[in-house]
C-alpha cells in the first residue's frame, strides 16, 4: 500500500497541468473525439456507472444499455452539429453522473427498455455537448472516436461489475458495486458544487 501511495506521489509531482480535452482543430479530429470523455471526471464517472449499472441489471440489459446511450449520444451529436439548442446541458451531464451513481448504488431493478430511456436521457445531452465543442475538427472520424471511448468506458464499468461479482463472490461483490455507485454519485455532487 505505501507503494502505491509513493508511486501516485510521484505521478502527481511530476505532472504538468493539461487542458481537459484536445483542441479538436490543432490535433487531429478522431484523437479529440476519442480523449474527450477520457479527459473529463464527469464523463468518465457517469459512462463507468452506466456499465457498472448494467453489469447489476445482466443479461440483455448488460449490452442493450450501454448500447442505448451511445445510440442516443450520437443522436444529441447530431442535433448540436444542426445548431438545435438544448437548454442546461452542462447541468444535465452533471446530473447524470449523480443520477447514474445512485441507480448502481440502489441497484435499481428497471426493465431493459426502462434502463435504455433512463441512461438515453442523459446521453442526449452528452452528445450535445460533444457536438458543441466539436471546433473545426471533421464530424464523422470526431464522433467515432468519442463513441469508441465511450463504449470503452461502459466496457470498463462492465467488466469491473462482473470482476467483482465473481472475484470476491456474490454478496461482497454486490456491495462493493453499490458503494462504487454511491462514491460516484458523491463524486458528482463534489462536481456540481464546484462547477
Amino acid at each position: 500500500m505505501k507503494r502505491i501511495a509513493f508511486a501516485l506521489g510521484i505521478i502527481a509531482a511530476t505532472c504538468s497541468p493539461a487542458l481537459a480535452h484536445l483542441d479538436p482543430g490543432q490535433h487531429g479530429s478522431f484523437a479529440a473525439g476519442f480523449s474527450h470523455p477520457l479527459f473529463g471526471a464527469d464523463h468518465i464517472l457517469a459512462m463507468v456507472a452506466v456499465g457498472l449499472w448494467a453489469s447489476m441489471l445482466g443479461g440483455r440489459a448488460m449490452w442493450l444499455v450501454p448500447a442505448a446511450f451511445v445510440t442516443t449520444m450520437a443522436v444529441g451529436f447530431a442535433a448540436a452539429l444542426m445548431a438545435l439548442p438544448l437548454p442546461f446541458v452542462e447541468p444535465v451531464i452533471l446530473a447524470s453522473v449523480i443520477v447514474t451513481g445512485l441507480l448502481a448504488a440502489t441497484a435499481l431493478r428497471v426493465r431493459v427498455g426502462a434502463g435504455m430511456a433512463m441512461v438515453g436521457f442523459f446521453a442526449f445531452f452528452h452528445g450535445h455537448a460533444h457536438g458543441g465543442e466539436l471546433g473545426a475538427a471533421g464530424a464523422l472520424s470526431f464522433g467515432v472516436g468519442f463513441a469508441i471511448a465511450t463504449a470503452l468506458l461502459h466496457a470498463a464499468g462492465i467488466g469491473l461489475g462482473v470482476w467483482l461479482g465473481k472475484s470476491t463472490g456474490a454478496a461482497s461483490g454486490h456491495i462493493i458495486k453499490r458503494l462504487a455507485g454511491a462514491a460516484t454519485a458523491l463524486a458528482g455532487v463534489w462536481l456540481a458544487i464546484g462547477a
